[in-house]
């Protein structure tokens, strides 16, 4: 009779698939004691959990870390969400964990993960509806328990940065019953006090101390809220439904207050920084006009009409001058030839000539008688002399050769 013979991994990897196609075994709280805890260097967790009937082996592998909002110890009673599986090398199965809730808030948890998918597919998460928060919020409402540490960090933190900042109180319930209206009711007073900006929070505690920042009223009463308003619930690791829908989350109370009060001996520095860097830029600015206007009033002092008139006059003057000179050279000059013309046209005048003796003759006609064809024998002639005429009469006439 033939038998199949399988090998010890071929078992192991069939019973593997096994779990790995049961619905149930891939998405399955577990509820049981911790056990056998170790935080490996790995950032893994090994943990076992049991209860009076038996024990299962559980880990949370470093990247699952995210489900645990707690330090997990012995003894606690927890709640695990995660798959059954075989791990084949010794074919043991264990839990693979994805979250982990102390016991008591799984049921919570659900309706925390229900409320939150609902209100994120309504858009009440989306970020353009985040209001930004007033960087000089000088009135600033706060909803939170009027005693505890949360109102008493709040208070000394705005103290220490801005003794001039008000803050007003409203004393809500924040856990227990009628603690949703008591929430709800202070963020509507606080919107009607005309503050600048609203911190809604409390100190730290479980699930269910912090149930009521997880109410859909809560988180309506926020978004509708015109004010922006800043969720303070808890400590860094716990997140609630207020966080997620307010215009910013701090993750303590204490945060809360270093983002709404802002610095007032920082601002005063800044202030006064900025005060000395627009007094240097005045006087800068200052000076440079006045250079500027010392230039115009130098280039207007240089073209100033008067100054030019002044110009003008002047070359006016050295003008005549050098017309004076010149004139006075050329009348010189012309003296000169005149006085040179003067003895030429003397040289060569008739007087002269007569002046030494000579004399000339008119014919009858008054012309020049310059040869004795020009009149006949009997003619009257007029000699002119120096110092007047000769009348003569012509009684005779002899040519003469003249070289």
């Amino acid at each position: 009779m033939a038998r199949n013979v399988y090998s010890v991994k071929q078992v192991n990897a069939y019973i593997k698939n096994m779990f790995a196609q049961d619905y149930m075994l891939n998405c399955i709280y577990v509820k049981g004691e911790v056990s056998n805890l170790k935080y490996h260097t790995s950032g893994h967790i090994y943990f076992s959990l049991k209860d009076e009937s038996g024990t299962i082996a559980c880990v949370m592998f470093a990247g699952q870390r995210g489900g645990l909002s707690f330090r997990m110890c012995e003894g606690q009673q927890v709640i695990v969400l995660g798959s059954v599986a075989v791990y084949e090398r010794n074919g043991a199965y264990q839990l693979y964990a994805r979250e982990i809730r102390l016991d008591g808030e799984g049921i919570l948890y659900e309706r925390f993960q229900m409320l939150k998918q609902e209100l994120s597919q309504m858009g009440m998460f989306a970020q353009e509806y985040k209001r930004p928060i007033p960087a000089f919020a000088r009135r600033i409402g706060v909803v939170t328990a009027p005693t505890g540490a949360a109102v008493r960090d709040i208070m000394n933190i705005a103290r220490r940065r801005n003794p001039y900042v008000q803050l007003i109180l409203y004393p809500a319930l924040v856990q227990g019953e009628g603690a949703k209206e008591s929430i709800v009711r202070g963020i509507a007073l606080l919107e009607k006090a005309d503050v600048d900006v609203i911190i809604v929070g409390r100190g730290g505690g479980s699930m269910e101390d912090l149930w009521a920042f997880n109410e859909e009223k809560v988180a309506r009463a926020i978004f509708d809220c015109q004010v922006p308003i800043i969720s303070a619930v808890g400590h860094e690791t716990d997140t609630t439904i207020a966080d997620y829908v307010a215009d910013l989350r701090a993750p303590t109370p204490s945060a809360a207050a270093e983002l709404a009060v802002y610095e007032y001996g920082k601002l005063a520095d800044t202030m006064e920084e900025q005060k000395l860097r627009m007094r240097r830029l005045l006087v800068r600015k200052i000076q440079t006009s006045r250079m500027r206007l010392d230039g115009y009033e130098t280039k207007l002092r240089y073209l100033h009409p008067q100054r030019l008139l002044q110009d003008y006059r002047q070359r006016a003057a050295e003008y005549e001058d050098d017309m004076r000179l010149l004139m006075e050279g050329a009348l010189s000059d012309a003296r000169h030839r005149l006085s040179l013309y003067v003895e030429i046209i003397r040289g060569l005048s008739p007087l002269k000539k007569l002046n030494q003796g000579y004399s000339y003759v008119q014919a009858p006609g008054g012309q020049t008688l310059k040869s004795i064809r020009q009149i006949e024998t009997g003619d009257e002639i007029a000699v002119c002399v120096t110092d007047g005429v000769i009348s003569a009469v012509v009684t005779e006439k002899k040519e003469e050769q003249r070289i």
